[in-house]
């Protein structure tokens, strides 16, 4: 039986890439700008990983022997969004972005879509989702109408009080979006944000829902699963990939959480992929520009690492990685177009093997693929046989 463990540090990334003026990201570096800021991050289980390694990181030192392999991957597609990210390690490269609604969604469109929820709607604009709950939330609990709103991502957000609006209906609101929202209009994600409270102290709840569109081809998942094996999904990944190539999937209250129900994912016996996506970093600090909680975040993921490499089988392998940026540091809110770190350990594997710089993130999955013995991928180049030791299997 042999296991993939896949953990995705939701924006966590590593540099800009060449091309990030284009995204409005010159210089925006996600980690390097979280330690120089935060005076340093206390990450010893990554920095023995090599996560020094592999790429300058102010306070984090490059390792002579390290504990993993490392490196960096360049993002191929178009795009800097979390579900371009996760598509592009599955397999999967994208030509053309998402499109984005920087003026809000056509009025139009806006009218059509109260037509078929029978409620008006608040907002319709590009805003920080909580700085437009607590400035609409009053309104909305007076109207009841549900609040609108987009990001430089493509998203069609929809945030209502669960009192006001109920979950089973704010979820049905989206799913008429979702299915409306084609074209020219086809957004990467419709997001539930529900939310809970009173004027000035609304605050968010953990049943957010996302509607993704279908990948456009099969993934890495869909091979895995064909070929009989699981892929357990924690976190949003099951709403990524809208189900597709998902054997079993579990929510997560946070990074702390996802963490622990990866642990117990693992201490069952299925042989194939643990896809985990700790959104945290990008939810929560990263798009609120919070420098201090995302450096605590990226302590307390680093604390439990340990817990996650003493319960590896000998024929598991770990990956570490992210799917775009996020830089708090920036006077940006949006997501950051850069390279994401890659780490990859396993007990029978080599260590303290320099990756370099891979040319897309399919590598990932490319990589995945091989060693799970399932049917290659039509993008990436599998680095596996880099790390293969003399006892691991063929």
């Amino acid at each position: 039986m042999v296991r993939a463990i896949l953990i995705v540090m939701d924006s966590v990334g590593i540099g800009a890439m060449p091309d990030a003026a284009q995204y409005g990201d010159e210089g925006s570096n996600t980690l390097a700008n979280i330690s120089k800021q935060a005076g340093g991050l206390k990450i010893p289980n990554l920095e023995r990983m090599g996560l020094g390694n592999a790429r300058e990181i102010p306070f984090v030192s490059p390792q002579s022997n390290p504990a993993a392999n490392y490196g960096f991957m360049a993002e191929r597609s178009k795009g800097k969004d979390t579900i371009t990210g996760h598509w592009e390690m599955t397999g999967i490269i994208l030509d053309q972005a998402f499109p984005t609604f920087p003026s809000g969604f056509p009025n139009d469109f806006i009218r059509r879509f109260e037509e078929r929820i029978g409620r008006l709607t608040l907002g319709n604009e590009v805003a920080s989702g909580t700085e437009i709950m607590q400035r609409l939330g009053a309104e909305h609990v007076r109207t009841g109408q549900p609040i609108v709103y987009t990001s430089a991502d493509s998203v069609f957000q929809i945030a209502a009080h669960e009192e006001v609006i109920p979950l089973s209906e704010l979820m049905e609101i989206c799913r008429i979006a979702r299915e409306m929202l084609q074209g020219e209009l086809r957004v990467a994600r419709v997001i539930a944000r529900p939310f809970l409270g009173e004027a000035g102290n609304y605050q968010r709840t953990t049943n957010r829902h996302d509607f993704a569109v279908d990948p456009p081809a099969r993934t890495l998942l869909d091979r895995i699963t064909e070929a009989g094996q699981k892929v357990l999904a924690v976190g949003k990944i099951n709403d990524i990939f809208n189900g597709k190539g998902v054997s079993e999937h579990v929510s997560s209250r946070g990074n702390d959480d996802g963490i622990s129900k990866t642990i117990e994912y693992l201490r069952r016996d299925d042989p194939g992929l643990i896809f985990t996506n700790l959104v945290d970093f990008d939810m929560v600090y990263g798009h609120r520009n919070n420098v201090r909680g995302y450096a605590e975040a990226l302590e307390a993921f680093d604390a439990r690492i340990p817990e996650i490499t003493s319960i590896l089988r000998q024929d598991d392998i770990l990956f570490i990685t992210a799917d775009h940026g996020c830089d708090p540091t920036t006077a940006s809110t949006d997501h950051s177009r850069e390279y994401v770190p890659l780490l990859v350990y396993g007990p029978k594997l080599k260590q303290g093997v320099n990756l370099g710089q891979r040319a897309c993130f399919a590598d990932l999955g490319a990589t995945i693929a091989e060693y799970l013995g399932v049917q290659r991928l039509e993008n990436g180049t599998s680095f596996y046989t880099e790390l293969k030791g003399e006892n691991q299997h063929d």
